[in-house]
């Protein structure tokens, strides 16, 4: 997902890179030499409690207004009880020995922090009893070995920052710098939830959202900038991007804003050949994904023809999805109407369909937009009873099968000459049977004899 939104790590289990390995299942010997050599120094130790005891603690805390921590009771175990414990294979856990006093520490986004754990925490688990480390430990041996200057993360770990120091210490390694950067919250600045469907990055991908209004969407709602503005490009991002403008405040995500972002960076990769031939296969995919059965004519796969639609509903869509929903069927199906629904609106239909074919074939291979609004008036004044709205409901009822949607004129100039002549031609057929219809059942039978 990373790699869809345009920021692909520059190491990773995918891409690899010298510092590897990149998943922490491979890098268990690693995290299992580093938490031997606290409790060799002394500045671990072997935790033999059960999960049962220490639920009880939590109960009793808990039941008496406290806040549920470890009593630190395997700290104090002699060597030969460790040692037969371990001979008789009990499960154990390693946890860090906390200290009182812990240093001072330069956040580059909440400043001077310092938060003595030891005062309100128990020591806390850093190899877990299936072999695996806790975040506490593996944070700080990945971050040592990968050559990590700089650890960026959530605010929610502040607190814990101290913790981790007194774990550098120990080791002897030099800390990195550290800036925590306030949480992305819900508008109404609820915590975010993994339990909120919606809100996991597949979703987004699937709704048609393109991962530069997701980037742009989620940076505008923050800080670090000197201004804020929708359309930042990651390139934007990238130069515009001023640390020192992070505030400690949270981020207040309003996902209602999110097809307005998409509606603009949808527009710049309209507007970008080769973003925009993208888009066309996108879309060339969805058509028959959608419309396969339907179609009777593969023409509307064609390049040039979803390249004109794209650039005609250019500010108007806010996801290619929209194009193939039952809105827009009618680029790619021909629509069905009856008689019925063009006699509701007039009974000059033949009369407008032949005005507008003659309009047609004079405006040669190209239809403009602009030309056939002003043409479509003249058309409207040479009705005999039908009055401008009901000429344009007609004919967007042959073009589309609708009666609300893009304007007539972009209709034409969509589905192109020969198309809109087709169409029309349905409507003329259909008036003229009705006509022939009304004509018969007029004409009276003669009786048998």
């Amino acid at each position: 997902m990373l790699e869809w939104a345009g920021i692909p790590p520059d190491e990773s289990p995918r891409r690899g890179g010298p510092l590897g390995p990149y998943l922490q299942s491979q890098r268990l010997d690693l995290y299992s030499q580093t938490a031997q050599q606290l409790v060799s120094s002394g500045h671990a130790y072997y935790c033999f409690c059960s999960s049962q005891r220490l639920e009880l603690l939590k109960k009793e805390a808990l039941r008496s207004g406290q806040t549920p921590r470890y009593d630190n009771r395997c700290r104090h175990l002699r060597l030969d009880q460790v040692q037969e414990r371990l001979a008789q294979g009990v499960s154990h856990v390693i946890r860090f020995r906390l200290e009182e006093d812990a240093e001072p520490f330069q956040d580059l986004v909440f400043g001077w922090n310092w938060h003595e754990v030891a005062q309100v925490e128990g020591d806390p688990v850093v190899m877990k009893a299936d072999g695996f480390p806790t975040y506490h430990l593996a944070n700080i041996v990945d971050d040592r070995y990968m050559r990590i200057s700089h650890v960026l993360r959530g605010s929610e770990w502040l607190i814990s920052t101290s913790k981790h120091l007194l774990m550098y210490r120990a080791l002897g390694w030099q800390p990195p710098t550290f800036g925590h950067l306030p949480l992305l919250m819900n508008k109404d600045g609820s915590k975010l939830s993994k339990r909120q469907g919606d809100l996991f990055i597949q979703r987004f991908k699937k709704d048609g959202v393109l991962p530069e209004a997701l980037l742009d969407i989620t940076t505008n709602c923050g800080s670090g900038f000197n201004a804020n503005r929708i359309g930042r490009r990651i390139d934007e991002l990238i130069s515009e991007f001023n640390p020192t403008k992070i505030t400690t405040h949270s981020a207040l995500l309003d996902l209602e804003k999110l097809a307005e972002f998409n509606r603009i960076h949808l527009q710049q990769r309209i507007d970008k050949k080769e973003q925009c031939r993208q888009l066309i296969e996108d879309l060339q995919a969805k058509i028959q994904q959608t419309y396969t059965e339907l179609m009777q004519d593969s023409d509307v796969l064609q390049e040039d023809y979803i390249k004109r639609i794209l650039h005609l509903r250019k500010g108007h869509i806010c996801s290619l999805n929209e194009l193939i929903s039952p809105v827009y069927a009618y680029l790619w199906v021909c629509p069905s109407f009856s008689s019925q629904q063009v006699a509701a609106l007039t009974t000059e239909g033949p009369h407008i369909a032949l005005l507008v074919l003659r309009l047609i074939e004079k405006q040669g291979e190209e239809l403009s937009v602009e030309q056939l609004n002003k043409n479509m008036k003249t058309v409207a004044k040479q009705a005999k009873s039908t009055k401008y709205r009901e000429v344009m409901k007609l004919l967007r009822l042959a073009l589309s099968g609708l009666q609300q949607g893009p304007s007539v004129a972009e209709m034409m100039v969509s589905l192109g000459r020969a198309e809109t002549s087709r169409r029309l031609q349905k409507l003329l057929q259909i008036s003229e049977s009705t006509a022939d219809q009304n004509l018969m059942n007029a004409v009276p039978s003669r009786p048998v004899h």
